[in-house]
């Protein structure tokens, strides 16, 4: 048994927020937010708006060089934030205080590289005790997770994995098996962005993915607007949303107009995500 004082990470919040979501009828939300961007507390203003507007949810990137996942928005705001500095206790600092003003459960989304680099016992500790409620590894294999799901799980963090429309059934189970928190499906094949439509692929990979667990399944990758928020609420536990804020920051003219603009947003998906 690990010792359950080392426990400070809030796998238990996102769980709840989550099962209160489902209570109220309703998909949770969830906001994606790079961390240093457009400036490191210029995005702990922007997680906290996002909350504020409606998001029950939120995932902090953590910014990176090769993002082999990300499309040209989310490439483009990790880049202002790697050329400002921005450091993995940047992202820390922006987790501790998102979490410590709004008390909703805020997760780090992040390659595998600079956990590894940074130290996987460190990152988990520091993690759970800044109160991140885990960490979402697109590019972490299952089959390689063992020693980061051992430290998570010491801290109560959850992992989360993504799961994509080209996952055979039986590695989905394998994926879903070892994941906790949540499991992100990918709507289609390919990267972040906006589209015009989130389409049937996200449809049948949730409900292939639910019949391998009893996590949620949060779908994203395409969702910018209440219609098709709506459209993934009408079959997943939660949608998540990410380049349609990082994109109105990118296009503000400054800072306030940008908050602004993504705590609205965040209004009009919470109201998307209530299934009338």
């Amino acid at each position: 048994m690990s010792n359950t004082s080392e426990k400070t990470g809030r796998i238990q919040l996102l769980s709840d927020t989550l099962a209160k979501a489902k209570s109220e009828d309703r998909a949770a939300l969830v906001a994606y937010l790079p961390a240093g961007f457009p400036t490191v507390d210029g995005g702990i203003e922007a997680v906290k708006a996002v909350i504020e507007g409606g998001a029950d949810v939120v995932e902090v990137g953590l910014p990176h060089s090769d993002p082999v996942l990300d499309g040209a928005i989310i490439q483009t705001a990790d880049d202002i934030a790697l050329r400002g500095g921005v450091k993995i206790a940047d992202v820390l600092r922006t987790v501790r205080e998102a979490h410590e003003a709004t008390g909703a459960p805020v997760l780090v989304m992040t390659y595998w590289n600079p956990i590894d680099r940074y130290g996987v016992e460190r990152f988990a500790a520091e993690l759970a005790e800044a109160g991140g409620a885990g960490c979402i590894l697109p590019d972490l294999p299952v089959q390689e997770s063992a020693l980061w799901r051992e430290h998570a799980d010491r801290h109560g963090l959850a992992t989360v994995f993504v799961v994509a429309p080209s996952s055979k059934d039986e590695r989905l189970a394998t994926i879903t098996a070892a994941g906790s928190g949540f499991v992100y499906a990918a709507s289609l094949m390919g990267v972040t962005g906006t589209r015009e439509s989130v389409g049937h692929e996200a449809q049948e990979l949730v409900r292939r993915t639910r019949t391998t667990t009893e996590l949620p399944v949060c779908v994203g990758l395409g969702v910018s607007n209440a219609a098709q928020a709506k459209e993934v609420a009408g079959f997943a536990d939660g949608v998540i949303v990410g380049s349609a804020f990082v994109k109105l920051l990118l296009d503000a003219p400054d800072l306030p107009a940008g908050l602004d603009a993504v705590r609205a947003l965040a209004g009009e998906l919470a109201e998307g995500v209530r299934r009338s």
